[in-house]
């Protein structure tokens, strides 16, 4: 029975307590936070979970390497969902219908449960349930995060220019900053933009609204530093705070340099929210006290610091709700074999397998236009009965969209609709020219397994 009851308050205290203790004992002292953690989580599952008691049948009382447990992957777990999760008062039904309405982006299911989902990369849609205390870690690490990147006088700059917060996120969707943004946008210093909108209404509202902090997404980001460099963006914030897609090490050096502002970044996932945080030599430092990261080949054996891995498998450290244990997250990473230079004893890594590509075009006029990926995936994301697809562009003026639809889906139909909203998409931006085919064959998976959403015209041959 789910039993995980906590006082935010005080817990989120003993949080933030604990994390400075873990960083200043340094690796020991996270090590033996992973253990015991990993050994409680383990008897949790086991007790909580049908799917974890049997999978666990036959190990150890007492598990502390996270190698003894069995490799898990979303497709598996989503399809025995009422057997993962944990709160019997919870079922797959319940949750799908909550979000399946838009009405209720931003807030808690039962008043207590943080829910997101997932936009299927890896060929399955995943909805995504916090508890209380693994939305507290996840605070708690966001905490961590702003700490290293803000200083007394970022914070006083802040102050001065009203606090005010600018989410730049795609509409539509219980998408993880979505959500987040959703939850702050009653709070009077804090406005949400879509990424939907044409670059230049963007950049015109952010003017007005001049952020202290901007928190877009990453290609986005790139897209309004291009901006600021033009001199039609005059925002000047603080702090550029980038989330979702990777970019280069000198794209975030251009970020910063356009903006000359502070740069942060983090590799996270719905599963693991508090996955990791940038500094400022472009390395991602892992959560290690709440998170265990293991860079394996492809038959989910480890690869040794340095050696690109074939995938990704972690486990959530807090999230006793919906446990996530030895799961394949699909994104190639780097373990840096020693101590980052900035003296953070957390491990770091860089990740290989989550770089987006801009989508570039001309108008009829001979104006450059470019288009975020996102702005686009998460447009077909929100057609109601697209399983899997993928947008490519073929030439300069053409893109072909590879449809998989649900179970039960009239494919035609749904490419009307497909079609309907790019159209629409490229006409705000002044590509009425460019034409949307369908495409004859269906999405293909990369060789890491999954399904790029996105896929530029240099790409599109490869």
């Amino acid at each position: 029975m789910y039993h995980w009851v906590v006082n935010q308050r005080t817990d989120m205290w003993n949080l933030l307590r604990d994390m400075r203790k873990a960083r200043r004992g340094g690796p020991g002292a996270i090590a033996r936070r992973q253990r015991d953690r990993l050994a409680a989580m383990v008897n949790h599952a086991r007790a909580d979970s049908p799917f974890y008691r049997e999978l666990y049948r036959g190990l150890p009382d007492r598990v502390t390497d996270p190698t003894l447990l069995p490799v898990t992957d979303k497709a598996t777990l989503m399809a025995d969902f009422d057997n993962w999760i944990t709160a019997p008062d919870l079922t797959l039904a319940e949750v799908r219908d909550f979000v399946a309405d838009r009405s209720r982006i931003g807030q808690r299911l039962h008043r207590r449960y943080p829910i997101t989902t997932t936009s299927g990369t890896t060929g399955v849609h995943g909805i995504f349930v916090q508890d209380p205390h693994s939305a507290a870690v996840t605070a708690a690490m966001a905490g961590r995060m702003f700490g290293s990147l803000i200083g007394v006088r970022d914070a006083l700059a802040i102050l001065a220019k009203g606090r005010r917060i600018a989410f730049v996120v795609p509409d539509g969707g219980h998408f993880a900053s979505t959500a987040a943004a959703a939850r702050f946008a009653s709070h009077r210093a804090v406005k949400v933009f879509s990424v939907h909108k044409p670059l230049p209404q963007l950049v015109d509202e952010l003017n007005r609204w001049r952020p202290a902090l901007l928190l877009p997404y990453a290609t986005v980001g790139a897209l309004l530093a291009r901006e600021a460099e033009a001199g039609r963006l005059t925002i000047d914030p603080v702090l550029v705070m980038l989330s979702a897609e990777g970019l280069s090490p000198t794209e975030y050096d251009r970020i910063a340099a356009a903006f000359d502002a502070t740069v942060g970044h983090s590799w996270a996932a719905n599963e693991v929210p508090f996955l990791s945080y940038g500094c400022r030599y472009h390395w991602l430092h892992v959560n290690a006290d709440w998170v265990i990261v293991e860079p394996v080949d492809a038959d989910h054996r480890p690869v040794s610091p340095g050696e690109p891995s074939h995938t990704v498998l972690v486990t959530n450290l807090a999230n006793r709700i919906q446990p996530i244990l030895r799961y394949d997250l699909g994104d190639s990473v780097v373990m840096r074999p020693d101590r980052c230079e900035c003296g953070n004893p957390l491990p770091a890594v860089r990740v290989q397998g989550r770089a987006a590509d801009l989508l570039t075009f001309t108008t009829g006029a001979g104006e450059p236009v470019v288009l975020a990926p996102l702005a686009v995936a998460t447009l077909v994301e929100r057609v109601r009965g697209v399983e899997l697809f993928q947008v490519v562009q073929t030439s300069p003026t053409g893109l072909s969209v590879r449809l998989r639809p649900a179970e039960g889906v009239d494919i035609n139909r749904l490419w009307t609709d497909v079609r309907g909203g790019l159209t629409a998409l490229l006409a705000e931006h002044d590509l009425s020219d460019v034409t949307v085919e369908r495409a004859t064959e269906p999405p293909q998976q990369t060789t890491g397994g999954k399904y790029r959403t996105v896929i530029p015209l240099r790409e599109a041959g490869t």
